[in-house]
């Protein structure tokens, strides 16, 4: 059984006390696919760092995080535009709109990510995208730029049903971490309506802590109790939701 955690933030500050013990931890759980997304250009260093350090299990994206588009963002979009002329990135992430820190930063939140969606199409890669009170102002754009081109991951889906199929309408997959496993998540109410082809598992460690552990530090390795929950809503055994949702990851990354 090989589990894909498509959306980990390994070289988080989090980590640096424990970071060794924490990918073996992951790694003899058979979770063996780690996809690390971009956040601004403080970053990038500790993401390259790490991608030396296992380069058989970790995968790069690279991207303009939505609450770090401040007022330099242009100059954040030229470290973005040099990293992917340079070297080759799995996806461009993450990217978005977030609207619950900040809503005086709309305008050009939304320029980089239109911006950063045409540089998706330009090297032929998947977008990742991040959506904090912001499903109406993201689909407006995706509705923009729909095409053959366009294709990704919606992370950290916690949208509404009709949200949901709006999203795939977009050939978006829908990222599924540890909110699946809250009391008041409320995806897990219709999830298993949602055809598990369009369903990949993600931790955003090390937030977003699953239950038992919620308002912990979330790690890869507690993947395994967002597989367990998919295991229950869809009646089927976790090495076959491990199976098609690692299957639906190489289909999007493809690697």
């Amino acid at each position: 059984m090989i589990i894909t955690d498509t959306h980990t933030h390994l070289y988080s500050e989090a980590f640096n006390e424990d970071r060794k013990e924490m990918m073996l931890r992951a790694i003899a759980q058979n979770i063996t696919r780690f996809f690390i997304p971009a956040i601004d250009s403080t970053y990038t260093k500790a993401m390259l760092q790490l991608e030396q350090d296992y380069p058989k299990y970790v995968f790069l994206m690279m991207g303009l995080h939505p609450t770090s588009v401040k007022a330099n963002y242009k100059e954040e979009l030229k470290h973005v535009e040099e990293l992917l002329s340079k070297r080759s990135f799995v996806a461009i992430g993450e990217i978005g709109i977030d609207l619950y820190w900040d809503t005086s930063t709309l305008n050009i939140q939304q320029d980089a990510f239109r911006h950063q969606i045409q540089l998706a199409k330009q090297y032929k890669l998947p977008i990742v995208i991040h959506c904090r009170e912001a499903f109406n102002e993201i689909f407006q754009i995706l509705e923009e730029e729909k095409d053959d081109d366009l294709l990704g991951i919606f992370h950290c889906f916690t949208g509404t049903i009709e949200q949901a199929q709006q999203a795939i309408s977009y050939n978006m997959k829908l990222g599924i971490g540890g909110v699946v496993t809250f009391k008041n998540g409320k995806i897990d109410q219709f999830l298993n309506q949602i055809d598990l082809k369009h369903i990949v598992l993600e931790t955003d460690a090390p937030y977003l802590s699953p239950t038992p552990y919620r308002g912990k530090r979330n790690e890869s390795s507690y993947i395994i109790k967002v597989l367990e929950k998919l295991s229950d809503l869809y009646n089927m055994s976790q090495e076959k939701i491990a199976e098609i949702t690692t299957a639906n990851s190489k289909a999007i990354f493809k690697v």
